[in-house]
């Protein structure tokens, strides 16, 4: 309850500060969770991005206060983010469908209501999980930067990288080479994290666990700390299942899990662990006490 209570406050404080400069950072605070953590979670629950969210609801305030009021436009558009005319009335056409002019003049505006978070109770089901802490550990991979992380959900670059690294030889080299008797066996990870360094992409790695030795050019090794680790099994029986299946876990992970347990996820990375010889496959999210 207080995962959904929480979730709920931080869209609270979105509606509050709409017509603020709104910081990712700061409205993660509000679940008590990383900037990087609450963009995979609003995505994966609401099925679209954060950034889509506040743009939304700011034009559809917008619209609404163009038909109420006899406030100027470009008062308007300023009060909710934009810096020219041009900016608002591109955005501005491209939800409602008309101009700001056009509105004043009797057009039509579209409505984006407020997020209101509901518990629904379903039949119950199993959610196979296991808590274990690791050691730290490092990995060798390639990486790729991919533009808005907090569009992560159901993309499809990503499936395009890991096509391309079992065509190049990727796969085949990080599994030939990989620390056999190490944490993560001859299982292949995808890591997601996040860089606070910049904001507008995040870096997406394919790898396995670094044995030592050589680091090939165009790879790098990254230090995975020690972590309690909640680990989740996915459930497919072919590489063609495999993306729908792990965005279906995704979902059940934030949707069952976080708001029944404990745990709230920590850091800001999580791995999916694939076998190689085999369809097996699990998520790996650090995780600390609520």
């Amino acid at each position: 309850m207080d995962w959904i209570k929480s979730f709920q406050g931080s869209i609270d404080y979105i509606e509050e500060h709409m017509t603020e400069p709104l910081e990712i950072s700061d409205i993660a605070a509000q679940m008590n969770v990383s900037a990087f953590y609450y963009q995979k979670i609003f995505s994966i629950l609401c099925g679209f991005p954060l950034g889509e969210y506040i743009r939304n609801r700011r034009l559809a305030l917008a619209g609404g206060e163009l038909l109420a009021t006899e406030e100027k436009i470009i008062d308007i558009a300023m009060k909710y983010g934009y810096d020219s005319p041009e900016g608002f009335t591109r955005a501005f056409v491209k939800f409602h469908g008309v101009t700001p002019s056009a509105v004043r003049k009797g057009g039509k505006v579209r409505s984006f209501a407020k997020l209101a978070v509901e518990i629904s109770v379903k039949g119950g089901s199993i959610m196979d999980y296991k808590i274990m802490k690791k050691e730290a550990f490092r990995i060798i991979a390639k990486q790729q930067r991919f533009e808005k992380m907090e569009e992560i959900q159901g993309r499809r670059d990503i499936p395009e990288f890991w096509t391309e690294c079992h065509s190049d030889g990727t796969v085949k080299y990080l599994t030939e080479n990989c620390k056999k008797d190490g944490v993560l066996g001859s299982s292949v990870v995808g890591m997601c994290m996040e860089d606070s360094t910049v904001v507008k992409d995040f870096p997406y790695l394919i790898g396995a666990e670094y044995a030592g030795g050589e680091v090939p050019e165009g790879y790098k090794v990254v230090d995975i700390p020690a972590a309690e680790w909640a680990v989740f099994k996915i459930d497919y029986s072919s590489s063609e299942e495999l993306s729908e299946a792990a965005q279906q876990t995704w979902h059940r992970i934030f949707a069952e899990f976080f708001p029944s347990s404990n745990y709230k996820p920590a850091g800001n990375f999580d791995l999916e662990v694939y076998a190689t010889d085999s369809y097996e496959g699990e998520i790996w999210i650090s995780v600390e006490n609520k």
